[in-house]
């Protein structure tokens, strides 16, 4: 009988869509610098939402990359919609020092940020995540065909990406070209 020393982890991740604000780079006086930003998430009925707002750290390296190219439009006061995915939740308490309410004690929801599934920017969708495929599709469109050359192979990374542009209506036509580049 043989034991196993490898830790095993239970997994808890938040899924949503929401806006993103604050891309700030963080810099603590311990430790290195790390990429965060804030995420306004939907939740409720379409036709009353409400918003729950996580800070969060960005994590993973395609998100960190995404949310990077997200900043000048976030500071040009764009709507920024993602759809993400959070893990590691867990509450801050802190006091209010400014405004009506210094003095009261307030809440935070701290995650790390992921993976970014989607990004629209102002209705215009410029980002979407390659869906992950089966082992089956992966040895079929690596297997090369007796006509064609070899196919490098090399593991495919997971949750890979390529840009998208697809406009919202005839008048963000001429401004797609330019979007895509962006992204």
């Amino acid at each position: 009988m043989t034991t196993s020393s490898e830790k095993t982890f239970f997994d808890l991740h938040i899924t949503g869509l929401g806006y993103l604000n604050r891309v700030r780079e963080v810099k603590p006086k311990k430790g290195d610098p790390f990429l965060a930003c804030d995420i306004a998430a939907l939740n409720g009925p379409s036709d009353d939402v409400s918003y729950v707002r996580f800070d969060t750290r960005v994590s993973g390296s395609e998100a960190q990359h995404l949310v990077r190219r997200c900043i000048e439009a976030v500071e040009a006061e764009k709507k920024v919609m993602i759809g993400f995915r959070l893990s590691d939740l867990w509450a801050d308490t802190f006091t209010y020092t400014k405004g009506k309410r210094a003095g009261e004690q307030g809440v935070s929801l701290k995650a790390r940020l992921l993976f970014i599934s989607w990004i629209k920017v102002d209705s215009t969708l410029v980002y979407k995540a390659e869906p992950k495929s089966t082992k089956a599709d992966e040895s079929e469109s690596q297997a090369p065909a007796a006509s064609e050359t070899p196919v490098s192979q090399e593991a495919p990374a997971s949750e890979t990406s390529e840009p998208v542009a697809e406009p919202v209506d005839k008048a963000t036509d001429a401004q797609t070209p330019a979007l895509a580049e962006s992204f």
